[in-house]
């Protein structure tokens, strides 16, 4: 039996997540499964994997063939590079000590890149987040000022005509007493 590593999709319209599953070849892409590996949710920012590392591993080993997505999620994940290094065990150059140094090694790595990117992200998103209150701030001082224009402009024409109005009152005052 031809057996596959392969996603199935679950989830809502524009918002799935992906279990990983080994499956016949032969099955639908939903359909009946041998065994659940993990889990793959793209909606995060970066993309959620969780994975039994060990029984992945062994499906590899005895020869199911991932698809080009879980094969991408297997060489991110290590699986790949663990059943590498294990060849390499097998034909004599290097003991299991060293390959495993070397799994280590390139963990840490990944994920010492896995951190810069995530704080990468977050300092992003704080300038931008500052940038946008700058912004804000800018625009409310210039509406502010437009506001403020306003009213001065508002106030001086009501004191203008104010003053038009007593001038016209103290000309009518004026022409009064004359006209006794």
């Amino acid at each position: 039996m031809a057996t596959k590593i392969r996603l199935q999709r679950h989830g809502r319209k524009n918002y799935a997540f992906y279990p990983i599953v080994i499956a016949d070849s032969r099955a639908p892409r939903d359909g009946k499964f041998i065994e659940r590996i993990g889990s793959y949710n793209p909606n995060t920012n970066p993309a959620t994997v969780t994975l039994n590392f060990e029984r992945a591993l062994y499906w590899v080993n005895v020869g199911a063939q991932p698809t080009d997505t879980v094969r991408s999620i297997l060489s991110k994940e290590g699986v790949l590079l663990m059943k590498h290094l294990q060849g390499g065990v097998k034909k004599g150059a290097f003991d299991e000590a060293e390959a495993e140094r070397r799994f280590a090694a390139w963990k840490e790595k990944k994920q010492a890149n896995v951190d810069a990117l995530k704080a990468n992200m977050a300092s992003a998103k704080e300038l931008e987040a500052k940038k946008r209150f700058e912004d804000e701030q800018a625009k409310n001082a210039a509406k502010a000022e437009a506001v403020a224009k306003k009213k001065a402009e508002l106030a001086a024409a009501k004191a203008e005509a104010e003053a038009a109005a007593a001038a016209e009152e103290a000309a009518e005052t004026e022409e009064a007493p004359a006209a006794e």
